[in-house]
């Protein structure tokens, strides 16, 4: 798939959760991308252009925009883009990244925290929209219920895909809170993907987790690296 590159503008901001956005540009329809990929998204901070990259958060399927998704926090481009107004100026680059699936295995099981949702919401919903028999298990770390990014979507992929099974691990969970407790480890991976040796892993989340997780699956779980994909998610 060539690398283009294009102005567009902003079609629409939505607010995941507290601190986390999605960002829309306008595309034609012809605008193609793997799910999972990523693109550089050039907009203009006090006149000057500023260029970072981002995975897609949205699905193939889903025509006329692309989307990325991200936690607003302190850094200059951060700040930024939470001033962006629909209808503002951008330049992407894209579709770039090996961080993809369209179906190539019958069994992959995703483990990811916070905003390293947003590559495997894009591949979930191309799963569901495509109807691709593989069978997916999500295993999604968060530091409180707030933090859950794209938790009605997923509810609404199960819904519509008997093979996908989202889990949920909390580190500071509310009273009422009845799903998982703690940071990802091999133990849970054992109870929650018990079949873990007949899947292909992909992680992706903040660089020390996905570094964790890649040691956690190969030193504990005996997963070999040829089974392992993973995408880091620097903070800016």
């Amino acid at each position: 798939m060539d690398t283009i590159i294009f102005e567009t503008e902003v079609v629409d901001i939505i607010q995941r959760t507290h601190d986390v956005k999605s960002f829309r540009f306008k595309t034609e329809e012809s605008v193609n991308f793997k799910p999972g990929q990523f693109f550089f998204v050039t907009i203009k901070i006090d006149g000057e252009e500023k260029t970072k990259h981002f995975s897609f958060s949205n699905s193939p399927t889903e025509k006329g925009y692309i989307e990325f998704t991200k936690r607003i926090t302190d850094s200059d481009y951060s700040k930024a883009l939470g001033k962006l107004k629909i209808g503002d100026w951008a330049k992407l680059k894209m579709p770039l990244g090996q961080f993809t699936f369209e179906g190539e295995y019958p069994k992959i099981a995703f483990v990811s925290g916070g905003i390293g949702i947003t590559p495997i919401r894009s591949i979930c919903k191309f799963v569901t929209d495509k109807k691709i028999p593989t069978d997916i298990i999500l295993l999604y770390g968060n530091r409180t219920e707030e933090d859950i990014a794209f938790r009605d979507d997923l509810a609404e992929m199960q819904k519509l895909n008997e093979n996908l099974r989202v889990i949920y691990t909390l580190d500071n969970p509310s009273k009422k809170w009845e799903g998982r407790i703690g940071h990802i480890n091999d133990e849970m991976i054992r109870e929650e993907i018990e079949d873990f040796k007949e899947r292909i892993f992909y992680i992706c989340g903040p660089p020390k987790m996905v570094e964790m997780l890649e040691g956690i699956l190969k030193d504990k779980l005996s997963v070999t690296s040829d089974r392992i994909k993973i995408e880091n998610f620097s903070g800016y």
